[in-house]
């Protein structure tokens, strides 16, 4: 199971990799259209969907990185049992609050789909289409949140530390 998991957060974190080129060649499109004379309907929009796709599909392989920003001056101050509540209560609230910006997400997506809702640009794009990376990249970090705390439950979980865990600013 640990393997599928970390496939999962490796293949969001790919996606959102081709969601940022996708972003670099909507943003030079764009460019060269001005330089050029030429103009592509939607490459603004198109711009921001993939941005927010890329920032989406990025939050669970972040997450499991250790690149999230934490407070850990609280935690520092704790003994292990009061430190271990605390993380096992942050990580409760955090699986809480990403459920439901998952299922808010989700259910945004298929409203959008079901009203035939689309943008207000010139593009006409249908809202669910964009909507979709939100939803499932939430639905991503639902799922990483799920995993640290069942492994701190069980006293498996590894705290993975970013390179800049150390300078405090």
């Amino acid at each position: 199971m640990r393997k599928k998991l970390d496939q999962l957060y490796d293949v969001s974190a790919w996606i959102a990799a081709a969601f940022m080129i996708a972003l670099l060649v909507m943003v030079l499109l764009s460019i060269l259209g001005r330089q050029f004379s030429f103009h592509v309907r939607g490459t603004d929009a198109y711009a921001g969907y993939m941005m927010a796709g890329a920032g989406f599909f990025a939050l669970a392989h972040t997450l499991k990185r250790g690149e999230h920003i934490r407070v850990t001056l609280l935690l520092q101050a704790l003994g292990p049992v009061m430190k271990r509540r605390l993380e096992i209560f942050a990580l409760a609230s955090a699986v809480l609050l990403s459920g439901l910006l998952a299922w808010f997400s989700a259910s945004l997506c298929w409203q959008s789909y079901s009203i035939h809702d689309i943008s207000t640009g010139s593009d006409a794009t249908p809202l669910w289409i964009p909507q979709i990376s939100m939803a499932l990249g939430t639905l991503v970090l639902l799922i990483a949140f799920v995993d640290e705390l069942v492994s701190e439950i069980r006293g498996t979980r590894a705290l993975a530390a970013g390179d800049d865990s150390l300078h405090n600013e």
